[in-house]
């Protein structure tokens, strides 16, 4: 029986690992040609509590940007330091921000995708903005990832994602309320880069 019980745990545990973390996938075209995709994960994450005493939920995901064009892009990115304000409760809000660290595809099954520090950078680090700016060239991928801090008593947490709207970028927040449309926050742009530069 114990066996039995050890190769069925094998199993269950292979079969979890072999699912996929990517919660949406988009492929934007440019001018008939391959184009950008971007894939956006499923969040992991828990509770946080500040230094004051409030609970928070935080979560993270991972959002990757192929380019799969014959030209270099620029993907700059910012989320301000300030709080959304989204949800029904006046009280409720959330927060965006690049967490430090680079993920990579070996830390997707680990906790918060392998993302360490996040308790101090949580107490320390959102006062100010976060930024990214990297270039993508022809046949490469760029991983990174985005957190989200909620303070919303009794509601669950939202799902979110990078979009591209023409060179424009959003992250989507969707799922705190089913009868609002979800949110698009302005959060940075990608931009083709000339040839020659």
């Amino acid at each position: 029986m114990r066996l039995f019980t050890t190769i069925t745990a094998a199993i269950l545990s292979l079969s979890a690992s072999g699912q996929t973390t990517i919660d949406t996938e988009s492929n934007y075209t440019r001018s008939n040609v391959k184009g950008v995709i971007i894939q956006n994960s499923f969040p992991k994450g828990g509770g946080y509590t500040d230094p004051t005493g409030k609970e928070f939920a935080y979560r993270i995901f991972w959002t990757r940007v192929s380019n799969e064009t014959a030209t270099p892009l620029e993907l700059s990115m910012k989320f301000p330091a300030d709080p959304v304000l989204i949800f029904a409760a006046p009280e409720s809000y959330l927060k965006v921000f690049l967490p430090p660290g680079t993920m990579t595809i070996e830390k997707e099954g680990l906790y918060d995708y392998g993302a360490t520090d996040l308790k101090s950078f949580l107490a320390t680090g959102l006062s100010k903005p976060t930024t990214l700016l990297r270039i993508i060239n022809p046949g490469e991928s760029c991983m990174f990832y985005v957190g989200t801090l909620t303070y919303q008593p009794g509601n669950g947490v939202p799902r979110t994602g990078l979009v591209l709207q023409d060179q424009t970028l959003f992250y989507r927040i969707s799922g705190y309320d089913t009868q609002r449309d979800p949110e698009l926050i302005p959060c940075g742009r990608i931009i083709f880069k000339k040839s020659g530069r």
